[in-house]
C-alpha cells in the first residue's frame, strides 16, 4: 500500500470532500481543490453525483495529479471504475455498494478503501470487509443525504471502540459545532460544505484544520 495504516489515521484530519454544486463563476473544481489543498486538507474525495462518467473520470485524474504531487490520500466516491481507470489511492463506498460486491477483491490489497457506516454492526462488518477507514455520520444532519440518521459523541465513542481502523465523522460538520466532537476518540473529520461552500474555501480549510487539531489533542 502506498500510505501506511498510521499516514492513513493521521490522513483523518481534516478530509475534503468535493462539490461542484458551489463552483463560482469561472472556477473549476481542479481550482478549488487546490487552494483546499494548499490550506492544509489532509485527505481529498472527489464525490459527484451527478456528473456523467467521461467528465467524472477527467476531473478525478485532474485532482488525483493534484493530490500525488502534495501526497495527499484521493479516492473516489462510488465508482471502482473510475478509481481504477484514474490510478487513485482508493475509492469510498457506502453500505449499500457491499452488497454482493467484494469491494476490497475489485480494487486490490494495495488501495485504500473507506466505507461507510452508522452503527456499531456496521462499523465492524466495515472492517471485516477490508475497510482501511471508517466514515461514520451524520453526525449534525446533513444536506447530501436525505436519509441519514444523526449521532451523539456516545455512539461515535462506541464505534471508535468497536473497531481497530480509522474513524472519520461526518455530517453537517463546521467551524461553529466542531468542538461538540471533543471526546469521541475520532480520528478526524470529513467536510463537505463548509469548505467547498464557503466564500473562501482555502481559509475555510486553514480554520477547520486547526479546530480538527485542537478536537483530536482534546480526547486525550
Amino acid at each position: 500500500m502506498k500510505f501506511t495504516r498510521d499516514e492513513i489515521r493521521r490522513s483523518m484530519l481534516l478530509y475534503a470532500i468535493s462539490d461542484r454544486t458551489w463552483l463560482k463563476e469561472g472556477e473549476s473544481l481542479a481550482d478549488v481543490c487546490r487552494r483546499v489543498l494548499d490550506s492544509g486538507a489532509t485527505f481529498l474525495q472527489i464525490r459527484e453525483k451527478d456528473l456523467e462518467p467521461g467528465r467524472f473520470a477527467q476531473e478525478a485524474e485532474e485532482l488525483r495529479q493534484l493530490c500525488q504531487r502534495r501526497n495527499v490520500p484521493f479516492v473516489v466516491n462510488d465508482s471502482v471504475e473510475i478509481a481504477l481507470s484514474c490510478g487513485s489511492d482508493g475509492v469510498h463506498v457506502g453500505q449499500s455498494d457491499l452488497r454482493g460486491r467484494d469491494i476490497r477483491a475489485l480494487i486490490g490489497p494495495d488501495r485504500i478503501l473507506g466505507i461507510s457506516a452508522g452503527t456499531v454492526a456496521e462499523a465492524k462488518a466495515a472492517q471485516e470487509a477490508g475497510a482501511d477507514y471508517i466514515g461514520v455520520g451524520a453526525v449534525f444532519g446533513t444536506s447530501t443525504k436525505k436519509d441519514a440518521r444523526n449521532l451523539t459523541v456516545e455512539a461515535l465513542r462506541d464505534i471508535v471502540r468497536a473497531v481497530s481502523i480509522p474513524v472519520v465523522a461526518i455530517g453537517g460538520i463546521n467551524a461553529g459545532n466542531i468542538a461538540q466532537l471533543k471526546g469521541s476518540n475520532v480520528d478526524g473529520v470529513a467536510v463537505i460544505s463548509a469548505i467547498f461552500g464557503a466564500e473562501d474555501p482555502g481559509a475555510a480549510t486553514s480554520q477547520l484544520l486547526a479546530l480538527a487539531k485542537d478536537m483530536v489533542a482534546a480526547h486525550g
